[in-house]
């Protein structure tokens, strides 16, 4: 992990330093397109030929139905089974939270105006499942999918050695009440449901985390389809800005909890002390060694970088400018820092609170804004599965208020048309 200085770096050098690996998207860009116009035109021939290729598996159906899906849910451990179900229990409370009605507002007498919630009536949800299985991200995004009452649910995630879904998603479905799973992977999975195949419906926004391919795919296919995506969600980051008050034990396994997600994971400790810096590093040698996924998590590491800050407030900035999918205030001074955060997907505040917490099971969303994006694209949350309607009525009263008013703008932007459509009703 290379160490900088903040006070030494340009402007130039931390606009360098907060870039992601962009010269990676680009380098697969023209496979990813291969993938995505390859299911376009040939559709299941191309998904069961990508899942032998990429899935080293062949499948005699692209998707596993209720009967089955119980079948191999009943496998869950009883520990795995109890934590799922806290799980569920605290983001489906967290989210149900955020069902809002909005009042009806009078603008000027008679002239009414409101906007009501629509579900997006059929979202298509990736569930990644390469060198993780992430039963958490089903919860994540089937929860608020299942509350704002999205009719079709599409559930993609890639197939298991055996040709079927593992026990944990499995149980997930039923929670949900989802009972087909298509087991569809990366790139393909994202097209086939942008586009819709024989098997596959066609969707109107898709979610969900993935790898580099993942997310250029749906870049793609955002440009080319009528489908909407939740935001470019890449591999996973998280920035912790840490003091004197910090414990570096935990600090590095914060770090080291979002290194095993990937090799391309990016992990950046921002400290006020170079000996907290030193001390954070040796531990994370220390815990490394003790990791089933310690080779995934130390490519990351090495890919990764701590910033030296004379104050918080100095650590603040930085952390805007990276904008981290993830931030952890390791300082027990969090609470003065709070009205200086701008730009980040999920905060966790103070030396208890780790970002695991929030990946599985405190309530909040864990898909969210990477690559930077948290400067304009929030978490996905329940709002990210409706559509806001607004509605307007206008009485003899309103009209006669208005109408002077929209008659003279229009005329001004010459649209006689819209001039009339208020005159003819004032004479009427």
């Amino acid at each position: 992990m290379k160490i900088y200085t903040y006070k030494d770096l340009s402007k130039d050098e931390i606009a360098s330093l907060c870039l992601r690996q962009l010269e990676d998207d680009i380098s697969i860009l023209d496979r990813v397109k291969n993938i995505v116009d390859r299911v376009k035109v040939e559709g299941d021939s191309a998904l069961f030929d990508y899942a032998s290729q990429f899935d080293q598996v062949k499948l005699d159906s692209l998707f596993i139905e209720k009967e089955e899906i119980e079948q191999i849910a009943a496998g869950i451990p009883e520990d795995a089974k109890t934590a799922i179900d806290t799980a569920y229990n605290n983001i489906k409370a967290f989210h149900a939270s955020q069902v809002n009605v909005e009042d009806k507002i009078e603008t000027m007498p008679g002239v009414t105006c409101w906007r009501e919630s629509r579900a997006i009536e059929r979202v298509g949800l990736y569930i990644p499942g390469g060198s993780a299985v992430l039963p958490s991200t089903f919860l994540m995004l089937g929860i608020p999918a299942m509350l704002a009452g999205c009719k079709e649910i599409v559930v993609c995630s890639p197939p298991q050695k055996d040709a079927k879904t593992n026990c944990y998603l499995a149980y997930c479905a039923m929670k949900l009440g989802i009972n087909k799973i298509f087991l569809i992977g990366g790139a393909q999975a994202v097209a086939a449901m942008a586009y819709g195949t024989a098997s596959v419906p066609k969707v109107h926004k898709i979610f969900g985390p993935g790898n580099r391919y993942v997310t250029q795919a749906k870049q793609l296919i955002q440009s080319s389809t009528m489908t909407a995506i939740d935001m470019p969600a890449g591999p996973s980051e998280v920035l912790v800005l840490a003091d004197e008050t910090a414990n570096s034990s935990y600090v590095a396994s914060d770090l080291l909890a979002q290194a095993e997600h990937g090799a391309d994971s990016q992990t950046v400790l921002v400290a006020t002390s170079s000996d907290f810096i030193a001390k954070t590093l040796k531990e994370i040698e220390a815990q490394l060694k003790a990791l089933p996924r310690a080779e995934v998590a130390a490519k990351a590491i090495a890919n990764s970088y701590a910033v030296l800050v004379d104050s918080l407030e100095e650590g603040m900035a930085f952390s805007n400018s990276y904008a981290p999918e993830h931030l952890i205030l390791s300082t027990s001074s969090f609470e003065q820092l709070i009205p200086q955060i701008s730009n980040a997907g999920s905060v966790f505040l103070g030396n208890l609170t780790p970002e695991s917490a929030g990946d599985y099971a405190s309530g909040t969303n864990h898909t969210l804004p990477t690559s930077g994006f948290a400067k304009a694209y929030s978490g996905v949350s329940l709002d990210s599965f409706i559509k806001k309607i607004t509605f307007q009525h206008i009485s003899i009263e309103g009209l006669q208020n208005i109408g002077n008013t929209v008659e003279v703008l229009a005329s001004a932007e010459g649209l006689q048309a819209h001039r009339n459509a208020i005159t003819i009703r004032l004479k009427s």
